[in-house]
C-alpha cells in the first residue's frame, strides 16, 4: 500500500489523521451516485469491486447515555446488544443522525471512524481481523480508503469483538 500525501488526500480529516500517524492506505475514489438504491456501503463494495465482508461501515450507537462507534461489514448491521456489551453497557440504541453527524464531523454515508471531532469508544466487528487490509470511509461519500485493521485499531483506540449480525 501506498501511503497518500495531503496532496492526495482529498483533505479529509481521516486522511490528514493518517498521514500524521505515517500509517499506509490506499485510497479507493468511486462514483457517488444517490439513485443507485444500494445502502452507502454496499454501493461502494459494488463501485470497487470488494467483496462487502471486508467493506466496513461505521455506525454510532447510544450506550447508556454515551456515544460509541461500532464498525461491521456493509452486507451485515449492528447487533446493538453484543456492542453495549463489548463495551461493558446495558443498553444501546442506534444514535440520531443529526448527533452522529454533529460527534464526527461527517455527514452520514461518508462518516469515518478517523479524524472525528471527537474521539469515542470504538469497537470492530471482529470479522476484520481476518483480512490483510479493510476498507472504511474516508470521510466523505465516494471515497474510501484500505488499510490493515491493526492499524486502524491503534488510531482508533478500539477493541474488537464480534459485533455483527
Amino acid at each position: 500500500m501506498a501511503k497518500k500525501n495531503a496532496q492526495t488526500s482529498h483533505g479529509t480529516p481521516a486522511i490528514v489523521a493518517l498521514d500524521r500517524a505515517g500509517v499506509p492506505y490506499t485510497l479507493h475514489p468511486y462514483e457517488h451516485d444517490p439513485a443507485s438504491g444500494l445502502s452507502y456501503g454496499l454501493e461502494a463494495a459494488a463501485a470497487l469491486g470488494a467483496d462487502p465482508a471486508q467493506v466496513f461501515k461505521t455506525l454510532l450507537a447510544d450506550v447508556d447515555g454515551a456515544l460509541v462507534v461500532g464498525i461491521v461489514p456493509v452486507a451485515g448491521s449492528l447487533d446493538l446488544k453484543a456492542l453495549a456489551r463489548a463495551v461493558g453497557g446495558k443498553r444501546a440504541t442506534m444514535a440520531d443522525l443529526a448527533v452522529a453527524q454533529r460527534a464526527t464531523g461527517y455527514v452520514v454515508g461518508g462518516i469515518s471512524p478517523l479524524g472525528q471531532k471527537q474521539r469515542l469508544r470504538t469497537v470492530l466487528d471482529a470479522t476484520a481481523t481476518g483480512f490483510d487490509v479493510v476498507y472504511i470511509s474516508a470521510g466523505r461519500r465516494g471515497l474510501d480508503l484500505s488499510l490493515a485493521p491493526a492499524d486502524l485499531l491503534r488510531l482508533t483506540g478500539g477493541v474488537t469483538a464480534d459485533v455483527a449480525r
